[in-house]
């Protein structure tokens, strides 16, 4: 029997992988096996459009002049509501209109894929929509557990990984870290389209205020609390990243993809010094970066 090809050309599908999430692991991501890779494909171009319809205008024909509908909560909401409808039929077999989720539906069969974490999902762009603030941490967690936590579980039955409680518990762990980092990279671009992930709480006792998300260069209120934010999601993703040690396979290297990423990024906005705003680079993550980390986590999440 031939062996299975794992490195597959870059396609037209992985360029659609340049979304945020598929980037979290970008060097795991081409020496997983191609079936594995074109079921993460088809899972990712859903997680894609969700992430649009929550977040994006849709011109109206060629000229990008027109006026753009869903660029309000209210068209959103029915955006995402029309799609979770179209959801539907991934499971019961009706005819579904978006093609991605034509693809998802073979995926969703042979995997065991269940709806319940792109339910949540479609609940955390509702909830952008509706809440634009949070107080507290432990409210921005809540909204990461429907934002991220379903991500990871989608991944490790992609895998066929049967979780228990603590598996769940840190691979939620190291999917929330994730967010919170990318929020931290992104507090410009959020404000700009209306909200704010940053705590009150912790704007409050920094000394942050809104204006100051809106200046070109970050002040040092705001990396002070920068550089809280990112210590914190470091740490949450350092203990979660012993999900590793209870993986095996191709899980393992994608999940030890997942934990690289996201060091990588803890150390572009290390070395931003939490200047998040000037649009410098330096809060970019570097490829070279998740190089580096990734042997580490591979053995067990180590070489924090």
């Amino acid at each position: 029997m031939p062996a299975e090809r794992t490195e597959p050309p870059l396609s037209q599908q992985d360029r659609l992988l340049g979304a945020e999430r598929a980037e979290n692991f970008p060097v795991a991501m081409r020496v997983l096996p191609a079936r594995v890779r074109e079921r993460l494909h088809a899972v990712y171009a859903v997680l894609r459009v969700i992430d649009d319809l929550a977040d994006e205008p849709v011109p109206v024909g060629g000229s990008g002049t027109e006026p753009c509908p869903g660029t309000t909560p209210a068209q959103r909401l029915r955006r995402l509501e029309a799609f979770r409808t179209d959801l539907d039929g991934v499971w019961s077999g009706a005819p579904v209109r978006a093609p991605v989720l034509a693809a998802l539906a073979p995926v969703a069969r042979d995997t065991g894929l269940t709806r319940e974490p792109f339910d949540r999902l479609l609940d955390a762009g509702v909830a952008d929509q509706r809440i634009t603030r949070y107080r507290t941490w432990d409210e921005l967690l809540g909204y990461c557990a429907l934002s991220a936590e379903p991500v990871g579980r989608i991944v490790l039955t992609l895998f066929g990984v049967s979780a228990g409680p603590e598996l769940l518990r840190d691979c939620d762990a190291v999917c929330t870290a994730l967010q919170l980092l990318e929020h931290c990279a992104d507090v410009g671009e959020d404000h700009r389209r209306g909200r704010t992930y940053l705590p009150a709480e912790d704007l409050r006792a920094f000394g942050v205020a809104e204006a100051d998300l809106d200046a070109d260069r970050a002040g040092p209120a705001l990396r002070g609390l920068l550089r809280y934010e990112t210590a914190r999601a470091r740490a949450l993703l350092d203990g979660g990243a012993v999900a590793v040690a209870g993986l095996r396979g191709w899980a393992r290297v994608a999940v030890a993809g997942y934990v690289a990423g996201g060091r990588a990024a803890a150390d572009a906005l290390v070395r931003a010094d939490g200047d998040v705003l000037s649009g410098d680079g330096r809060a970019v993550r570097r490829r070279a970066d998740v190089v580096r980390h990734l042997p580490g986590a591979l053995l067990a999440g180590g070489s924090r």
